[in-house]
This record gives C-alpha cells, sequence and structure tokens, in this order.
C-alpha cells in the first residue's frame, strides 16, 4: 500500500493548504537547472529526482540549517506527488520550479516550528501519537503501527515519521492560538450561494445553468469548509510574512 506522506517535512506546510502561497518565497529564479519528465518517466509511473550539484546546508533560517538529507527526503516526496499530477494532465513535471518550491516549503515549515517553540508549543508523546492515528484513519489504517508499517515499507523510519508528526503538532497549534477563524453565519454562505448561481445565469447559460446547481442546503458545509479554509490561508500567509520580516532566510539554490 503507498502512503502519500502527508506530515514529511516538504508536506507539513502543505497539509495547511499552502502549495499556493508557500511557493512564492523570495523570489522564483532558479540557479541549477535540472531535467523535466521523459515520456519514459511517464510510462514507469515515476520521475527521477535530479539533485545533483546542490549545496550540503540548502537553506539557514535563523541560524537552523536545512541541509542536504533533509531536502532531498522533502523533495523525493513532493516530485512523487508531482508526477501522479502530471500522469492526470499531461504536464511535465519542472524540476526546476519544483526545487524551489520545496525549499520554500522546508524555510516556511522551520519559521513555524521556530515560533511554535518560542511560543511554549512542544508535543508529548501522546500528542505524537494522535497525530500518527489521525494520519492512520486518514489513510485508511486502524492503527499508528500500521502507518509506521507503511512508511517504513517506502524506507521512512520511525524516527523521522514521529519527527516530522511533532512537527506538525506544532505547527498545527501555533497557527491555531496565532489565528481566529470563525465559520461564516447562513447569511454569508447564503450570499455566496447566490453569488455563484447569479454568476452561472450570467454565463449565457441562463436559468438552465443555474438549475443545474444543487440546492443551497446540499452544498451550505462545503461552502462554508471552503470560507474556512480561505480566510485561514490568508491567516497563515501574514503569519509567514511578518516570521520572514523579522527573521533571517537564506536559500543556496
Amino acid at each position: 500500500m503507498s502512503i502519500t506522506r502527508s506530515f514529511l517535512a516538504a508536506s507539513v506546510v502543505a497539509t495547511l493548504a499552502l502549495a499556493g502561497c508557500s511557493a512564492g518565497g523570495d523570489g522564483d529564479a532558479e540557479e541549477t537547472p535540472a531535467p523535466t519528465a521523459t515520456a519514459d518517466d511517464s510510462a514507469n509511473g515515476a520521475t527521477e529526482a535530479d539533485l545533483e550539484g546542490l549545496p550540503d546546508v540548502v537553506a539557514v533560517v535563523n541560524g537552523e540549517e536545512i541541509g542536504l538529507d533533509e531536502y532531498t527526503t522533502a523533495y523525493e516526496a513532493q516530485l512523487q506527488s508531482a508526477t501522479i499530477a502530471q500522469q492526470q494532465t499531461g504536464q511535465a513535471v519542472d524540476q526546476d520550479q519544483l526545487k524551489q518550491q520545496v525549499a520554500e516549503l522546508l524555510v516556511n515549515n522551520r519559521l513555524l516550528t521556530q515560533a511554535a517553540s518560542d511560543a511554549g508549543i512542544e508535543p508529548t508523546e501522546d500528542d505524537v501519537e494522535t497525530v500518527l492515528m489521525d494520519a492512520a484513519e486518514q489513510n485508511g489504517l486502524s492503527s499508528v503501527e500500521e502507518i509506521l508499517s507503511a512508511f517504513s515499507d517506502q524506507g521512512i523510519s520511525e524516527e523521522q515519521v514521529r519527527k516530522d508528526a511533532a512537527s506538525q503538532f506544532q505547527i498545527d497549534g501555533y497557527i491555531d492560538a496565532e489565528t481566529d477563524v470563525q465559520p461564516p453565519s447562513d447569511e454569508e454562505l447564503r450570499e455566496q450561494y447566490d453569488a455563484v448561481v447569479e454568476q452561472a445565469q450570467s454565463q449565457g447559460e441562463g436559468a438552465d445553468a443555474a438549475g443545474e446547481i444543487p440546492p443551497f442546503d446540499e452544498v451550505k458545509s462545503q461552502l462554508a469548509d471552503q470560507a474556512v479554509t480561505q480566510e485561514r490561508n490568508a491567516a497563515i500567509e501574514q503569519i509567514l510574512a511578518e516570521l520572514r520580516e523579522s527573521g533571517e532566510v537564506e536559500v543556496n539554490l
């Protein structure tokens, strides 16, 4: 069974739905050329990671180094996800761009865990077990032992998995403490729903298009989840911007 590395180093921030804003970073220029996926790669279901020439220290965040080993684990996890997306869309994986995105994800991860530690948020063994159990359930598994075994089959040690689970707990705890995202009211959701219906009607499809939209009561929960996610992501972007502004970040790609 293949388990996605949902809380491994590169994915901790991605878990917070920050795939887009995390990749923004402090510039998009790339210095290390790398090939994109080939037809053979797609046929084999995998794209080979090209990390040749990368420095031993990929980034430094407030004096803490992000080494090549940590970066490699994160990059391979993200490359796996990108390859799956490539097979669905037909668009080749741009490894140059992905390298920078992974570096920015790791930097953001380190900024958040540092801030969490400064705020006194430290996970206990029980906290780590809870994170692992949640991850197991999300992947259709029934125990921590099963998900540890699944990660082990992918070459990820228990020590690394528990370390990343601890980081996820810190990040979630810090963001929850620093944000106050309230669910939208029914009135706000109704306004959002009506706007969607109006947009459908204005696109030249008329009442028939609006009639294809499910009734409000059927989509209210989904609209609420989307609104909360958008507001939370905006708050996280602001937190990261402030942490970068007050900190010292150096990316060596």
